[in-house]
């Protein structure tokens, strides 16, 4: 009896932990597509040929989706089941990484990025209520909850990488297709390996307040790149006007709500604010940079998509170093300290970022982002536990999901706002330095991106191509530099925040 007893706990552990790397994987996948594109934008580019303000949509709708519906998901998958969710959130990402794949168009592939964003909201918080409702023995669900966090860290860094691989052997495709063989092991082993699991005293997903919150972000995001491509003045102000407008109205309405969709009181917390601040703005800081390192290696300096993926590959490895260090060194040193020193350390590697030149910048620029990536992991490692472990239990699943959106947030803020700004920078200087005798078609390509301008002198006579090229290139770098430095202003407010919020946050327990 006692031997059946161990053998059924043993079959039972074992369906746990292969339950777990069911959930890992999506989690993983969903957090490689934030940033796997960052290689791919001059292939896709050169193929579809969007205008900068499309290829900016293209990177981030996906991301600021995910984020803005990160609470609603949570929510909802209380309310249906989270193995049901998670199920349905793998099989339309699939169905949507077949259409964008086989997309031509850049506005479908805009559509096409945002149903994947929806579908990957509905996966992160299932993944997470699915590990809590499996693992009921306090320390599994602890070594749980960290692959799960690692897997974030670790889709994040790699994205690039496999980006770069796949574009090698295939095409920009492949950075769709790759979704659909992991979504297909979701879908099958969910059922399978995975109890269902609802929350039977759920509250209802308010409608109003998801539309506010997208009437609230998306309206921001299309005034900064309205400032990025140089449009109308009027435009973006309005634009931003709107966005903050219904900001207001959403905040005001989760106060009044008795089951709001994201409870804002949690921000009067001074843990959970501070952490919540520090982690949007390093994320914020990192992700416009992260996307123009990649593109400089390979429209500045003409690598090939796998030469700049394992350029990347020594900060990526060490990111993943760090972030699994770095909680056990949260268990000598002040958490609070810990995330303040990296961000100095990020403030030095984005200093670096900007004295890169046009020519002869690839030493420099790899051994920044050597310098400012991995600096990046203690924010990314601590923030969750700080922020779960400041508020009562029975929150804890808010406070968590507020945290995964604060990261899929931040970095599609950093590309839309550093991504418009060193699109703003390029327009500025490759106005006055093109060449005269450029057709009108050739001229407007040169002064809207790098890569339309790579793509358009190659119906040019070599003396003049080249005579588009070094200036673009070098309008290219200027606006690489500019967001250098305002990632290290941001960086640095980052650090102070940590400091004045964080800094009396004790070690944590072994």
């Amino acid at each position: 009896m006692t031997i059946a007893n161990t053998d059924a706990g043993r079959r039972a552990a074992l369906k746990q932990w292969l339950g777990l790397g069911v959930l890992v994987l999506p989690v993983l996948l969903l957090f490689m597509m934030l940033t796997v594109l960052f290689l791919a934008i001059p292939h896709l580019a050169a193929e579809l040929r969007p205008s900068g303000t499309q290829t900016l949509w293209i990177i981030d709708i996906y991301g600021f989706l995910m984020a803005g519906l990160l609470v609603t998901m949570g929510t909802l998958a209380d309310r249906l089941g989270h193995r049901r969710l998670l199920v349905i959130g793998a099989a339309v990402f699939a169905v949507a990484s077949l259409f964008a794949a086989g997309t031509s168009d850049p506005g479908w592939l805009i559509v096409w990025r945002a149903v994947l964003g929806v579908a990957a909201a509905t996966q992160m918080p299932a993944t997470l209520g699915m590990i809590f409702a499996t693992f009921t023995d306090h320390r599994r669900r602890g070594v749980a909850v960290g692959v799960w966090s690692g897997a974030i860290s670790v889709g994040t860094a790699i994205g690039p990488v496999v980006g770069g691989a796949l574009l090698e052997a295939f095409s920009w495709r492949a950075a769709f297709l790759v979704a659909v063989p992991v979504m297909a092991i979701v879908v099958i082993g969910a059922p399978l390996l995975l109890p269902a699991h609802r929350n039977p005293g759920a509250g209802r997903v308010d409608l109003l307040s998801v539309l506010l919150s997208l009437a609230t972000l998306l309206p921001i995001v299309y005034g900064l790149k309205e400032v990025g491509k140089g449009g109308h003045p009027a435009v973006a102000v309005a634009a931003f006007v709107v966005g903050f407008a219904f900001g207001a109205w959403f905040v005001r309405r989760q106060l009044r709500l008795p089951e709001p969709l994201l409870d804002v009181r949690l921000f009067a917390n001074r843990v959970v604010g501070g952490a919540l601040g520090v982690f949007l703005l390093s994320a914020t800081a990192l992700g416009g940079v992260y996307l123009l390192v990649t593109q400089y290696l390979q429209l500045v300096q003409g690598l090939s998509p796998l030469q700049a993926g394992l350029w990347v590959l020594p900060a990526a490895a060490l990111l993943v170093v760090v972030s699994t260090g770095s909680p056990l060194l949260a268990r000598r040193f002040r958490p609070g300290r810990l995330i303040a020193a990296g961000l100095v350390i990020q403030v030095v590697g984005y200093l670096m970022l900007t004295q890169v030149g046009a020519t002869g910048g690839l030493p420099l620029l790899v051994a920044g982002f050597i310098v400012l990536y991995p600096a990046v992991a203690p924010s990314m490692a601590l923030t969750t536990s700080l922020v779960v472990g400041s508020v009562p239990p029975q929150k804890a699943g808010a406070a968590s999901g507020l945290a995964t959106t604060c990261s899929d947030l931040g970095i599609s803020l950093g590309i839309a706002i550093l991504g418009s700004v060193a699109a703003a920078v390029y327009r500025v200087r490759i106005s006055t330095e093109l060449p005269a005798g450029l057709p009108p078609e050739a001229a407007a390509a040169g002064r809207d991106t790098l890569d339309a301008a790579i793509a358009t002198t190659q119906t040019l006579p070599g003396e003049l191509a080249a005579a588009v090229l070094t200036p673009a290139r070098e309008a290219f770098t200027s606006g690489l530099t500019t967001a250098a430095a305002i990632a290290a202003v941001i960086a640095a407010a980052a650090a102070v925040l940590a400091l004045r919020r964080l800094a009396s946050v004790p070690p944590t327990n072994p």
